[in-house]
């Protein structure tokens, strides 16, 4: 009867991994082994830059990693990569609600691209297309470039002591004073 029950088990994980993801038991009997996987996939990141090199605002021969909920990837796969490098489109802030949670890519794809992703069966290379065609559309949007706004940094310019002078300020002109809090993509590469 325990033998029984461990099979009844094992089928059910099975079939509801076979559901989830599509992956059947064959598909993975000649797979690359994880950690050979683990390390293609960084050498195609870093592209034979070491990754302790990857610096900031100086990308060097390493690619930006573009996605939706890129974390989680990585946290299965046993990655790490910077995290200045990866551009998701989950927690990027123009992309997300103004309660700062993620939309779905189905809504993301549907609202700015205007076209549906996700009808029937999910599938990777289209999530991957859509997540691409995102971070190209956000990254081309035309503003200015000369603007403290983007830098990632806030930066108060303004002296407290002037702060009088501040609330007399329009909002048009307190607005041409501000600047985002995240970096904009527009300042990639």
């Amino acid at each position: 009867m325990d033998c029984f029950l461990k099979q009844k088990i094992k089928l059910t994980i099975w079939l509801f991994r076979y559901e989830v993801t599509g992956i059947r038991p064959e598909y993975l009997r000649d797979a690359m082994p994880l950690k050979l996987v683990q390390r293609r996939i960084q050498d195609i990141l870093c592209n034979g830059e070491p990754l302790w090199k990857i610096r900031p605002r100086s990308y060097g021969r390493a690619r930006i990693l573009v996605g939706h909920i890129v974390d989680h990837d990585l946290e299965r796969l046993g990655l790490d990569y910077p995290a200045f490098m990866i551009r998701d489109t989950a927690k990027y802030p123009p992309l997300m609600k103004t309660s700062k949670l993620s939309n779905t890519l189905k809504y993301l794809t549907q609202a700015y691209l205007g076209y549906d992703v996700h009808t029937g069966i999910q599938d990777p290379y289209e999530d991957c297309v859509a997540a691409m065609r995102l971070y190209i559309r956000m990254r081309s949007q035309a503003h200015p470039r000369d603007y403290a706004s983007g830098s990632g940094e806030v930066q108060n310019n303004y002296p407290a002591w002037r702060q009088r002078e501040m609330e007399r300020m329009s909002p048009e002109e307190l607005l041409a004073l501000s600047g985002s809090d995240y970096y904009c993509w527009c300042l990639d590469p």
